[in-house]
């Protein structure tokens, strides 16, 4: 615990940003700042709807979820990645969820993903358990495909994101990790082939992509591992298809069970930082520029959904 908070402290300055619920000049609501009860825990999270949410009834939207990195939270993952102006762009709902807040002075946020990280893991928080019922709470009270429900993360939620595709594949179309590497303790156990779109930099130090000690002195996997675990559970051809343009290199696993298809980006600038956003801090790491998380998130869930 002294590990993680000393080290964090340094590489992490916790974004605080306040916001308020946005209303329409009908007086309809598009922001919710929400809490529910999961095993006797208090747990938070932030909704935001499309600008044409409102338009039609019976129309149906995809449902994104962004997972912060540790030391973060919904609102610094919004700000941050500027996730929320690419969802009103494309039309559809993005919901973010808070990690539990340790007990230490800085009060911060994790995932249980396995290994990593922090209150969360060592508390053993059931955080798939809260994910599943947040997502069934978000179907139920709006307008939701609940054949187009995807995940992408941040560092330690990139790691959770990895954790709700082996336990929650019947509810989560894709899963797009960035900057993190599967760290379960549980056995994966898909029930169907789970598209993955990851995203990492060749230099990222703090989860790096070769595996080794990191940020607050986890040991990482390497994302290869990862990456390998995941073919095989897809059923995908052993033959990569890559292309490096001295960029960044992208390799594809194809002809996976139900055209499922799995792609990483590994960049060659950047470092542990989210692609295509701004430098969030003087310590943080600058973002890539050569892709734009974001358009390539989005790109990639539009072509799945839920069999």
């Amino acid at each position: 615990m002294k590990r993680f908070l000393t080290n964090l402290s340094v590489l992490l300055l916790l974004v605080t940003f306040s916001y308020c619920q946005k209303n329409g000049s009908n007086g309809q609501q598009y922001r919710f700042n929400g809490t529910m009860n999961v095993d006797e825990r208090t747990r938070t999270y932030l909704l935001n709807l499309p600008p044409h949410y409102y338009d039609n009834d019976s129309a149906s939207f995809a449902l994104v979820l962004g997972l912060h990195g540790g030391g973060g939270s919904a609102a610094q993952f919004e700000k941050d990645y500027h996730f929320t102006d690419k969802a009103n762009a494309a039309g559809f709902i993005a919901l973010y969820p808070d990690g539990i807040q340790s007990n230490g002075p800085l009060g911060l946020r994790t995932w249980n993903a396995g290994t990593c990280c922090d209150a969360a893991m060592e508390q053993n928080v059931d955080d798939v358990k809260f994910i599943r019922e947040l997502i069934d709470y978000t179907i139920s009270h709006y307008h939701v495909n609940p054949k187009k429900v995807y995940v992408t993360g941040m560092s330690n939620g990139a790691m959770m994101s990895y954790r709700l595709a082996c336990e929650l594949s019947d509810k989560i179309a894709a899963i797009a990790p960035v900057s993190g590497t599967l760290v379960t303790t549980k056995p994966c156990t898909p029930v169907r082939a789970v598209p993955i779109l990851h995203i990492h930099s060749i230099l990222d130090q703090k989860v790096p992509y070769a595996g080794g000690i990191g940020l607050a002195g986890y040991y990482y996997p390497p994302v290869d591992s990862g990456l390998d675990l995941w073919a095989g559970k897809n059923a995908c051809s052993t033959k990569q298809v890559i292309t490096d343009d001295n960029r960044y290199k992208l390799t594809q696993w194809t002809s996976c069970t139900n055209n499922v298809m799995m792609q990483l980006y590994l960049t060659k600038d950047g470092g542990h930082a989210w692609p295509g956003s701004q430098k969030v801090r003087a310590k943080a790491d600058t973002p890539s520029t050569v892709v734009n998380a974001n358009d390539l998130i989005w790109d990639f869930f539009q072509r799945y959904t839920l069999p």
